[in-house]
């Protein structure tokens, strides 16, 4: 049996920080999928979790799929999506979100040209993510972006991603609090700032020692358990109870997240 299914059992219960409840993002998982999408969803059971944002069934059939979820008390309430779908076929991206019966739809990124990214991408990502949100909105969806770090580069007085949340009329933010860090932004002052446009939260934790940068990519190894990296965990999630936030999604992307989850779980619990 796989190394990962042999991992303690934490409970069945949906694990809770107050009002918000703890959910994982399926990309942490990529690799076990690939192995085993059954056990892999009974897994992320095992762990306590019941809340998840995924967006695809891993070459397995809809139906199969939510039968899989079903068994294992697993609810989709955020699916990602292209941004040419929310630029070209947003009627695709509502479709996918009714499929899996989800409420938000997240988009983490915004194609550009190498590491090019200025105020003319800025600003089409803003119409885009306008206009595409207004529809959702129409059916009962919010849109939230992932920001992934290009966007904290300076503009102004400001930053890009201050242009985008203060234009952001019709779709919100998914704060990825590991690439704020990583763009030289404050996740805990940015949640301040713009308490109205946060809905939901990726938490990510990035190793001491890593310096930041804000093209957007880095080592995934550079993922460790929440509360002993550079990110201030703690600060977070208390200021995600004072927002109200729903949901926070746990996103490990290291070959360690079979092994880590279970320890970031732990550390969230023991947060007052």
């Amino acid at each position: 049996m796989k190394k990962y299914l042999t991992l303690l059992v934490i409970g069945c219960l949906a694990i809770t920080t107050n009002a918000q409840e703890v959910g994982l993002q399926l990309y942490s998982l990529r690799n076990q999928f690939k192995d085993d999408v059954p056990r892999t969803l009974k897994l992320i059971n095992s762990w306590g979790i019941s809340k998840i944002e995924g967006g695809g069934t891993y070459g397995m059939p809809m139906e199969d799929f939510q039968k899989l979820m079903k068994d294992n008390g697993l609810q989709v309430v955020s699916v990602g999506s292209d941004f040419n779908d929310l630029e070209n076929n947003v009627e695709k991206v509502i479709q996918n979100a009714k499929d899996f019966g989800a409420k938000y739809v997240m988009c983490a990124w915004v194609p550009h040209d190498g590491n090019n990214w200025g105020l003319e991408e800025t600003i089409h990502a803003t119409d885009i993510f306008n206009s595409a949100g207004k529809r959702l909105k129409e059916e009962g969806l919010t849109l939230a972006y992932h920001a992934h770090g290009y966007e904290f580069r300076p503009y102004e007085e400001a930053t890009f991603f201050d242009y985008m949340a203060k234009n952001a009329t019709d779709f919100t933010f998914e704060l990825d609090v590991y690439w704020a860090k990583h763009g030289g932004a404050d996740p805990v002052a940015l949640m301040k700032k713009y308490p109205g446009k946060m809905t939901l939260l990726h938490l990510k934790d990035m190793e001491h020692g890593v310096k930041g940068n804000n093209t957007g990519h880095e080592d995934v190894e550079t993922n460790v358990v929440l509360g002993t990296g550079q990110v201030d965990i703690a600060g977070v999630v208390a200021e995600a109870k004072k927002l109200g936030l729903e949901y926070m999604f746990i996103e490990d992307e290291s070959s360690r997240v079979v092994e880590q989850v279970p320890e970031s779980l732990e550390y969230l619990k023991s947060l007052k």
